[in-house]
C-alpha cells in the first residue's frame, strides 16, 4: 500500500510533466496527482504523491518541503487519512474528541408551530398586537 504525501502552494498554470519530472529524479516510484478545480480545469494550487515506501516518502518529504519551484516554495507533508466519520458532525457529546461545545440550536422551520409564535417574528407580533389593542372599531 502506498504512502500519500501532500504537495501544496503549486504555483498556477504549472507544467504538470515538468513536475512529475522532479519528483521522478528526486526519487523513483513516486505517481503525482494535482487536485483540479471542476469549472476552470485548473490546478487548485494542491496535489498528492504516492509513494511505494516509507522511505521514500520520508526522502521526498526531505527533499522537496520548501523547495522552490516556479517561484513558489512548496509545502510537502504526509496526508491525513480522510475519516468519513470526522466529516460528520456529533452534538450528543459522546464523542471524547469532539472539542465543540454540545449547544442546543434553534432550527427555523417553515412549517406553523402550535405551541409558540416563530422567534424570528417576536419583535414585529408585540407591535402587532399593540397596535390591534389600541385600534378602535368604527361606530
Amino acid at each position: 500500500m502506498g504512502i500519500r504525501i501532500y504537495i501544496g502552494n503549486l504555483p498556477k498554470g504549472f507544467n504538470i510533466k515538468e513536475f512529475d519530472n522532479i519528483l521522478k529524479s528526486s526519487v523513483e516510484g513516486i505517481r503525482f496527482k494535482p487536485v483540479f478545480d471542476k469549472e476552470t480545469k485548473e490546478c487548485r494550487g494542491f496535489g498528492f504523491a504516492t509513494a511505494n515506501n516509507e522511505n521514500n516518502a520520508n526522502l521526498i518529504i526531505e527533499k522537496l518541503n520548501g523547495f522552490e519551484f516556479q517561484g513558489n516554495k512548496l509545502r510537502v507533508e504526509r496526508s491525513e487519512k480522510k475519516d468519513s466519520s470526522a466529516n460528520k458532525r456529533n452534538f450528543s457529546g459522546s464523542n471524547k474528541n469532539n472539542k465543540r461545545k454540545n449547544i442546543k440550536k434553534i432550527v427555523h422551520s417553515d412549517a406553523p408551530n402550535m405551541q409558540s409564535p416563530d422567534p424570528r417574528w417576536a419583535g414585529e407580533l408585540s407591535k402587532l398586537k399593540d397596535l390591534l389593542a389600541n385600534q378602535k372599531t368604527p361606530a
